[in-house]
C-alpha cells in the first residue's frame, strides 16, 4: 500500500518531470528569439538565480560559510556545470527531436545512470544491488526510447 507521504512525493515527482518537459519548450523560443542555445540558457539559469536568492532571502537563510564550502568534496562543485549541460543540450535538442522523444530519451539516460550511482554507492546515494526486476524495468524504458524514436511514416 502507498502512504499518504509517498504519494506526495511522486506527485512532486510527476510535477517536476511536467515542469522539465515544459522547461526545454520555453528555453527553445528563447533559443529562437536569441539565436543562440547559450544565451538561452544563460538566461534560464539567471532567472532560476534571481528566484532562488529571493527564496533564500525571505526565507532567512544563512549565509554561506566559508568552512561549510571547504569541506565539500570537489566533485559537488560540478551540479552547476551538470545542470548547465542539461539546459544547454535540451534548448538545442528539444526542436530536433519533440518534446516525448527527448523527455524519454533524458530519462533513459538517468535511469541508466542511477543504476550504476545505486549500485555503487556513488555521490552519496545508498548502495542498492542490481535486481532482475530493476534490469527489466530499465530495459522496458531503453525499449521505449526506440519506440518513441522510431520516424513515422509520411
Amino acid at each position: 500500500m502507498i502512504t499518504f507521504s509517498t504519494l506526495f512525493l511522486l506527485t512532486c515527482c510527476l510535477a517536476v518531470g511536467a515542469c522539465g518537459a515544459s522547461q526545454a519548450g520555453i528555453n527553445s523560443q528563447l533559443r529562437l528569439a536569441l539565436h543562440s542555445p547559450i544565451q538561452a540558457a544563460f538566461i534560464s539559469f539567471l532567472t532560476g538565480t534571481l528566484l532562488l536568492g529571493v527564496i533564500a532571502l525571505l526565507l532567512g537563510a544563512p549565509c554561506f560559510t566559508p568552512d561549510a564550502l571547504a569541506a565539500l568534496p570537489w566533485w559537488a562543485w560540478l551540479g552547476g556545470l551538470l545542470g548547465a549541460f542539461n539546459v544547454a543540450m535540451s534548448v538545442y535538442l528539444a526542436p530536433k527531436l519533440g518534446a516525448l522523444t527527448l523527455a524519454i530519451s533524458i530519462i533513459c539516460g538517468q535511469v541508466l545512470a542511477s543504476m550504476v550511482l545505486d549500485h555503487n554507492g556513488l555521490l552519496g546515494y545508498p548502495r542498492i544491488e542490481l535486481s532482475a526486476s530493476r534490469l527489466l524495468g530499465a530495459a522496458l524504458i531503453v525499449a521505449g526510447v526506440l519506440l518513441v524514436a522510431r520516424k513515422q511514416p509520411a
